[in-house]
């Protein structure tokens, strides 16, 4: 099996899924938003985003989801509430890419991949936790620009 450099692993990445940025693991907010990722100058086309559980999240509810907070016009989610109690290290999420399906989770190892892209405003990229709890996550975004100069970065 042939083993490519770290450029051409990129480059077949970026070809596929877009740009990527990644947010160091951080922790939960607490019974509210923080941002993950700023868009900034123009709209992006989200074909994945992607949180896996680097410290495991404590056992009490949790109804977690993300939204798109734009610089301009309302809030939107980007999908519905998930209670992500107890979730062990490794377990991964992501969104289906539509809005009324809740947070998708999978256990240590899998979970789906995001069948719907999303077209996001310049703005921010939210985590929103229904309640206090401990645990991290790190979080990776993969995108497209639509305008000229737009771009995704790390908040």
């Amino acid at each position: 099996m042939p083993h490519y450099n770290t450029s051409t692993r990129q480059r077949v990445a970026d070809i596929n899924l877009g740009l990527r940025v990644d947010k160091a693991t951080a922790t939960l907010p607490q019974t509210t938003s923080s941002a993950l990722f700023n868009v900034e100058v123009g709209r992006v086309l989200v074909n994945m985003i992607l949180g896996e559980v680097t410290t495991v999240i404590q056992t009490q509810i949790n109804a977690t989801k993300l939204q798109s907070n734009p610089d301009t016009g309302t809030t939107t989610d980007m999908c519905a509430a998930l209670d992500i109690t107890a979730k062990e290290v490794g377990s991964l999420f992501t969104i289906s890419g539509t809005a009324g399906t809740a947070l998708q989770a999978g256990s240590s190892g899998s979970v789906i991949g995001q069948a719907i892209p999303v077209i996001v405003a310049a703005g921010a990229i939210e985590l929103v936790c229904a309640a206090s709890n401990t645990g991290y996550v790190k979080w990776s975004i993969f995108y497209v620009p639509i305008d000229d100069g737009a771009y995704v970065e790390a908040a």
